[in-house]
């Protein structure tokens, strides 16, 4: 008797497991090539002074940091969702933040300056979050989502403010993550999520300051 190849039997929860692992990792360590074009494309770098070049990468490695832990949370959840429809709008969020870890590097190297040297550890750590977001059901795994946008996309105001009014490059940038963010957390609460408890909203901004500052530097 022949055996049925992988492809015609039916997938075990540890196959599934492993194959979602294997597209995450290649994700998380592959290169992460942007599928919209870069906001800054069409706009000159008219920031010379290497003081504010500085300060503006520091910046943009707290962004990045930003995206890789956002990259994170959604595999997490995507591989503990319990609905399919669920899972794949968790994938597809993760791919939209494939572009923005792209546009912030890219602007990175244009700085000359780096990602920071922690990425690996944010992204373990975002990851196990996810994961136990999604475990928690897929109402509370979506409204995990929708307050992490809506504090991105706070953080991401508070750089804009800090950036010289001269760098109109990084802010459409910025600007354009922006609106991302703020679609991923609309989509999430139309999806049915329910928001997190007070204390859990306030325990996700002390962890979101402890990655900011230290990536800024880092």
């Amino acid at each position: 008797m022949m055996s049925s190849s992988p492809s015609q039997r039916q997938l075990s929860p540890v196959d599934r497991a492993t194959i979602r692992l294997d597209a995450v990792l290649k994700s998380a360590l592959g290169p992460h090539l942007a599928h919209r074009p870069y906001p800054g494309k069409d706009i000159p770098d008219t920031v010379a002074d290497p003081q504010l070049r500085k300060q503006i990468a520091g910046l943009m490695r707290v962004n990045h940091a930003g995206e890789i832990c956002a990259q994170a949370l959604y595999h997490g959840q995507a591989m503990t969702a319990k609905l399919d429809g669920v899972r794949v709008a968790m994938s597809q969020a993760a791919q939209e933040e494939v572009d923005h870890l792209s546009w912030c590097g890219q602007r990175l190297k244009e700085l000359n300056d780096r990602p920071s040297l922690l990425d690996p550890i944010w992204y373990a750590g975002s990851f196990a979050i996810g994961a136990i977001a999604g475990i928690a059901g897929d109402r509370n795994s979506l409204g995990f989502v929708a307050e992490t946008e809506k504090q991105v996309v706070e953080h991401l105001q508070s750089h804009l403010d800090q950036l010289p009014q001269q760098d109109s490059r990084t802010r459409a940038i910025i600007k354009q993550m922006m609106d991302d963010e703020a679609h991923h957390g609309g989509q999430a609460l139309q999806q049915g999520g329910v928001l997190p408890p007070g204390p859990i909203k306030a325990l996700m901004k002390l962890t979101a300051k402890v990655m900011t500052s230290t990536s800024r530097w880092i």
